[in-house]
C-alpha cells in the first residue's frame, strides 16, 4: 500500500530525525537519492547540460547538492538562482566547489532551452497558491523545452497537503519525493504535473495512520470475498439493484453486470427493466413488487438511471442494510433520511454530482478533489467515493481517504459509472465495509477498463465483461 502523510506529520519526523543525525546529514541523503534519479534519468551524465532551479530554503538545498554530484561525475551545471541572498549557503558552496556555476533569472530561459534536464528546486512541500511572477517563465520555459524536467519533493506551485494547483505550476516528468508520498503526488490535479514518482526513503519514522492510502494489488487480493466449501448464494451475499426506467433500462442491465462479477451469490433486481435484465442476464432474480417486496438482500444499489422515481429511492434508503446511491439516487434522496441511516451508505458522484451537492461549481470539486469528498462524507454522514481521473473514497468517520488511479481516460463512458455502482454494491452484500467495498470496486472496475481499452474505445459492458480477468489479476 502506498500511503501519503501531510505536510505538518512530515516536518514532525524531519525534525525527530535531524536531532539525532549529524548537521546536513538529512539533505544530504536526499540529495543523493535526487541525484541518482537524475543520473538515472539522462543515462549519460559525463557531457550532459543540467539547470537547477533554485528557490529558497532546503529545497533548492537539495537541489544544489545533488547538482554538486552531477558535476562531479561531469555534467555540466548552471544553478538560477530566483532569491539569490537566500540560496542555500552550504548546497551553493558544494556546487561551486565540484565545477557548477550559479546565475540569475537573465538568460535563464536560454541555458533552460539548451538543456537535457531541469531540476525544479523552486519551492519546497510547503508552498501554496501557485507559483510566484518571477517563476512563472522559467516553468514554462522548462515546459517547452526539449529537456527532462525532475522535480525535488513535489513540483513547484502544486499544494502538497490537498492536490489542488491554484495558479502556475511546474510539470515534471518525474517527482523525487524524500521520505512517503504526499497526497498532492496521487490526487489530480496535482497528480498531472508529478509525471511519475521515485520515493527515496531517507529513514523517517512515521505514524501509523497517514492522511491517504491508494491500495495495491496485494491491498486489494485480502479485500475480495472469495467462498468456502460450506458457501451457497445466501451465504455469499445477495445484491439488490433497484435501478433502470422506461427511459434508461440500459443502466438496470449494466448495473446488474457489474453486481454479477463482484462476488455476491445472487443479484435480486427490482425496477421497470425486467425484462431487458432477464433477456441479458437470466441468473438474475427479478421482482415488479418494490424493494420491501422483493426478498431478502445484504446490501442495495439504488438510482442508476432510476429518472423520477424517488419512492423507490426513499423505499432504499430507508432499508437497513448497506445502501449504495449512485447517480439519479443522489439527487432524489431526502439529505435528513440519509444522515439518519444506522447502517453503512456508499455515495458514488462523479464531480458533476458532488457540485451540486454541495452547492458548488463543478470545477470546485475538481480542483479540490480530497477537500470535496470528505465535505460530502461529513454532510452525509455516508462513506462517499468521488469518482474521477484519480477516484477518492473519503469516511464520514475521518481517518486515512483512499485514492485510486488504475483507470484511464477510455471509463469516461456512458454507462460506466452504472457497471461501478453494480461492483461496489456486490462487495457490500458479501460484507466488505463502505470503504473496503468502494475502493476494492474502484481499483477493479479501472484495471477492467484498461483490460477492456487496450488503448481503444471501449464501452461500458466491455468493462464489465473485463472484470473477472482483473481479478484474476489482483488475486494471481
Amino acid at each position: 500500500m502506498r500511503t501519503a502523510y501531510s505536510v505538518e506529520t512530515v516536518r514532525a519526523a524531519e525534525r525527530e530525525l535531524m536531532a539525532r543525525l549529524p548537521e546536513g546529514a538529512l539533505m544530504q541523503r536526499a540529495a543523493a537519492g535526487l541525484a541518482a534519479a537524475c543520473a538515472d534519468l539522462l543515462g549519460r551524465v559525463y557531457g550532459s547540460r543540467v539547470v537547477l532551479l533554485v528557490g529558497s530554503g532546503d529545497n533548492g538545498g537539495d537541489a544544489l547538492y545533488a547538482g554538486a554530484r552531477l558535476a562531479r561525475r561531469g555534467a555540466g551545471v548552471a544553478a538560477v538562482l530566483l532569491a539569490p541572498e537566500r540560496a542555500h549557503a552550504g548546497g551553493l558552496a558544494a556546487l561551486r566547489r565540484a565545477g557548477g556555476r550559479a546565475v540569475g533569472t537573465d538568460g535563464a530561459e536560454e541555458l533552460i532551452e539548451r538543456a537535457d534536464l531541469v531540476v525544479d528546486g523552486i519551492v519546497g512541500i510547503g508552498g501554496k497558491g501557485g507559483l510566484r511572477a518571477d517563476a512563472v517563465p522559467l516553468a514554462l520555459a522548462a515546459e517547452r523545452a526539449r529537456a527532462a524536467v525532475v522535480a525535488v519533493d513535489l513540483p513547484s506551485g502544486v499544494d502538497a497537503d490537498t492536490g489542488e494547483v491554484r495558479g502556475a505550476a511546474v510539470r515534471a516528468d518525474l517527482t523525487v519525493t524524500f521520505g512517503t508520498h504526499k497526497p498532492g503526488l496521487l490526487i489530480d490535479p496535482a497528480r498531472e504535473y508529478a509525471g511519475s514518482v521515485r520515493l527515496v526513503d531517507i529513514g523517517l519514522s512515521l505514524p501509523d495512520e497517514a492522511e491517504l492510502e491508494a491500495l495495491q494489488h496485494v491491498d486489494v487480493a485480502r479485500l475480495l470475498p472469495v467462498p468456502s466449501g460450506e458457501s451457497d448464494k445466501y451465504r455469499r451475499g445477495v445484491v439488490g439493484i433497484a435501478a433502470g426506467s422506461a427511459r434508461y433500462p440500459g443502466a438496470a442491465v449494466l448495473a446488474v453486470a457489474g453486481a454479477l462479477r463482484g462476488g455476491a451469490g445472487a443479484v435480486r433486481y427490482v425496477g421497470p427493466a425486467g425484462p431487458a435484465v432477464i433477456a441479458r442476464f437470466p441468473e438474475t432474480l427479478v421482482s415488479d413488487l418494490g424493494p420491501r417486496k422483493a426478498g431478502r438482500v445484504q446490501a442495495w444499489v439504488v438510482g442508476p438511471g432510476a429518472g423520477e422515481d424517488a419512492a423507490t429511492v426513499a423505499e432504499v434508503v430507508a432499508a437497513d442494510v448497506p445502501v449504495l446511491i449512485d447517480a439519479d439516487g443522489l439527487r432524489l434522496a431526502e439529505p435528513d433520511a440519509v444522515r439518519a441511516r444506522t447502517a453503512p451508505t456508499l455515495m458514488t458522484p462523479h464531480a458533476g454530482e458532488a457540485a451540486a451537492l454541495l452547492g458548488v461549481a463543478r470545477e470546485e470539486v475538481e480542483g479540490a478533489r480530497l477537500a470535496s469528498a470528505r465535505d460530502l462524507a461529513a454532510r452525509y454522514a455516508a462513506t462517499v467515493l468521488l469518482k474521477g481521473s484519480t477516484t477518492v473514497v473519503a469516511d464520514s468517520g475521518g481517518g486515512a481517504a483512499r485514492v485510486n488511479a488504475t483507470g484511464t481516460a477510455w471509463l469516461a463512458t456512458a454507462g460506466s459509472g452504472d457497471v461501478l455502482s453494480g461492483l461496489a454494491g456486490s462487495l457490500l452484500a458479501a460484507g466488505l465495509t463502505a470503504v473496503d467495498a468502494g475502493s476494492a470496486a474502484a481499483y477493479l472496475h479501472g484495471l477492467a477498463g484498461r483490460f477492456a481499452a487496450d488503448g481503444a474505445p471501449v464501452g461500458a459492458h466491455d468493462v464489465a465483461a473485463a472484470i473477472p480477468g482483473a481479478w484474476r489479476d489482483v488475486r494471481e
